[in-house]
């Protein structure tokens, strides 16, 4: 609505402007002799229907097409140059800027065919070429400088469009990391616990319970994880409970990881080296997500479920590397976990790095910290 009032203030203020302009020069323009017709009734008349068809800018089609009307009758009856021509200028600028580009170049052809006959009655404009050439200017011009305009507002508009799609689509590859990591990670964790309560219900109930209470816990972790995950994206904090917080996933974080995949059945050594410290919360969480990625992992593909997880705090860096042993040292196919993962060790400006040589699946990150 403001915008709208806006443009209507501005149409109002450069139509007074161009009728004062257009009046207001009537009397000082000069007359040679009997080259041109004196102003009179009709000037004015034309000056006016001028002024007001340029001010039009929401219809400029019309407005160039009325405008360009109002100023070859003017010139045609021989009245001498004036401001009138500002009113021309002024409609071709819009009809370059706002008007379909094929449909403009057409008004503007046939405008400009309609302006120039007046070179062949006015007995004030120059004959033959010169005649003709700064009458084309008059429409030729700003026509130029309009479509100049009109195709770098379009080009600026096509880029924010672009930079704001590409960061669109880099928030949907995050949260689509972020919820893969959570989920997979708690039902690859499910689903061991899971086997381990079938295979045992019946020989040991005991430790069937053990494990439905470590499907219990896991399922927990992993919902609250994901809620204050879906807490941190939301666009409004009231549509997410206050219970759905869960501590931020981060280094520190990490002996509680290990010790869940444990309860799951996977033996895990953790060694730590170095002085912890604080990072960078985009690093810590990248770590810590690089470490439970590569944990699932294991828990859903190793042949044997068993890993090494060493952190190690440097001057600069901080290292995490998970191993764990491998039937194959070939090639190795990467999904969308180690795509994400690699991912995340690129955004903080780290490297990631898997190998398989020595029957053993490596993955190291070296991150910043």
């Amino acid at each position: 609505m403001a915008r709208t009032t806006r443009g209507l203030v501005g149409n109002i203020l450069l139509t007074g402007f161009l009728v004062l302009v257009g009046l207001g020069s009537l009397r000082f323009l000069s007359v040679w002799g009997d080259q041109s017709r004196h102003v009179d009734a009709w000037a004015v008349v034309l000056v006016v229907v001028a002024a007001v068809s340029a001010g039009l800018r929401w219809w400029p089609l019309v407005s160039f097409g009325v405008c360009a009307a109002a100023v070859s009758a003017y010139l045609f009856l021989g009245y001498p140059y004036g401001p009138i021509l500002l009113c021309l200028v002024i409609a071709t600028y819009t009809l370059a800027r706002r008007v379909r580009l094929r449909i403009a170049v057409l008004a503007a052809v046939l405008g400009l065919g309609v302006l120039l006959v007046h070179v062949f009655t006015n007995p004030a404009a120059l004959s033959g070429f010169w005649g003709l050439l700064p009458g084309a200017a008059w429409i030729v011009v700003p026509f130029t400088v309009g479509l100049t305009r009109r195709l770098v507002v379009d080009a600026a508009a096509r880029q924010r469009a672009e930079t704001e799609r590409r960061a669109l689509d880099d928030e949907r590859m995050r949260l689509a990391s972020e919820v893969h990591d959570i989920v997979g990670h708690g039902l690859a964790a499910i689903q061991m616990q899971a086997d381990v309560a079938l295979h045992v219900r019946d020989r040991k109930p005991e430790q069937a319970q053990i494990a439905l209470e470590a499907i219990s816990r896991a399922s927990a972790d992993a919902l609250a994880e994901l809620r204050a995950t879906l807490a941190a994206i939301a666009p409004d904090d009231a549509a997410v409970s206050s219970d759905s917080r869960a501590p931020t996933p981060g280094i520190a974080r990490v002996g509680d990881l290990c010790e869940r995949m444990r309860d799951s059945g996977i033996h895990i050594d953790l060694v730590i080296t170095g002085e912890p410290r604080p990072v960078d919360p985009a690093v810590d969480v990248a770590a810590y997500r690089i470490v439970q990625e590569s944990l699932t992992n294991v828990a859903k593909h190793a042949t044997e479920r068993r890993a090494r997880v060493e952190v190690q705090h440097e001057a600069g860096t901080v290292r995490v590397e998970v191993v764990n042993p491998t039937a194959s040292a070939g090639p190795v196919d990467e999904g969308f976990g180690i795509t994400g993962m690699r991912r995340r060790a690129a955004d903080v400006g780290g490297e990631l790095t898997v190998d398989t040589s020595g029957r053993e699946f490596r993955v190291t990150a070296v991150l910043p910290g």
